[in-house]
């Protein structure tokens, strides 16, 4: 089974390539997104995930283990094949899906070619405590602009207390991205269901930028006691 391509990208169709690898041409499927960053005759590095049918074997490459995480996870949806994964990669990154999915955006979905809105009912219900935590690093700045206006959306119609943001610099938002992972895996570790960890994570570290992990974990589980009574 084919797992990684490293070749020269010898063409760049719709929605594939052909990655020369060694003088062999393999026909890859991509995103539309990950097409976008591959030049034609530039050498290329890409993850593979080969599905193998009676009548065909059919390769769908990546350029980050994320977006092969995310494909894995939604062709294990009902009436999600590698197409419409394909569509879904090109309409969202996949920050962009875990936050469509943490915020049960089912509008997000209706963005991508071939899914209505049953479909898209089924990805935000059936996707809820399977979030992908995308690392800061994999994180393009377009993704940290849509989470942080979210999140002052969220702001702005929430009856709490007004957050107190972290100051606007690239350290101080990169902290709180992994401060939020951290806990997020915490909390999914004793046994909270995913989403709602990512929710109080989220909340907890934008309130509380200078706090260290393990005080965050606790204001975590704080919230999460008040949440239960």
């Amino acid at each position: 089974m084919i797992a990684k391509l490293k070749g020269i990208i010898d063409n760049i169709g719709e929605d594939c390539c052909i990655i020369d690898v060694n003088g062999v041409g393999y026909l890859v499927n991509m995103s539309s997104r990950s097409l976008s960053r591959l030049k034609q005759g530039e050498y290329a590095s890409l993850l593979i995930e080969t599905i193998i049918k009676e009548d065909s074997i059919t390769l769908f490459g990546f350029q980050n283990p994320w977006e092969k995480e995310w494909f894995n996870t939604l062709t294990k949806i009902q009436g999600v094949g590698g197409k419409v994964c394909l569509s879904i990669l090109s309409a969202l990154s996949p920050a962009q899906l875990s936050q469509a999915v943490a915020a049960q955006d089912k509008s997000s979905f209706l963005r991508a070619s071939g899914v209505g809105p049953k479909l898209a009912a089924r990805l935000v219900t059936e996707l809820k405590d399977k979030i992908v935590t995308i690392p800061i690093e994999y994180m393009g700045n377009s993704d940290l602009e849509t989470t942080l206006s979210t999140e002052a959306s969220e702001e702005k119609t929430s009856t709490k207390e007004p957050r107190n943001k972290t100051p606007n610099t690239d350290d101080s938002e990169n902290q709180t991205y992994n401060n939020t992972e951290d806990v997020t895996s915490a909390l999914t570790n004793l046994g909270y269901q995913k989403i709602d960890a990512y929710r109080v994570a989220t909340e907890v570290c934008l309130n509380n930028p200078k706090a260290d992990l393990g005080t965050l974990i606790r204001l975590a589980l704080k919230e999460f006691n008040q949440l239960e009574k």
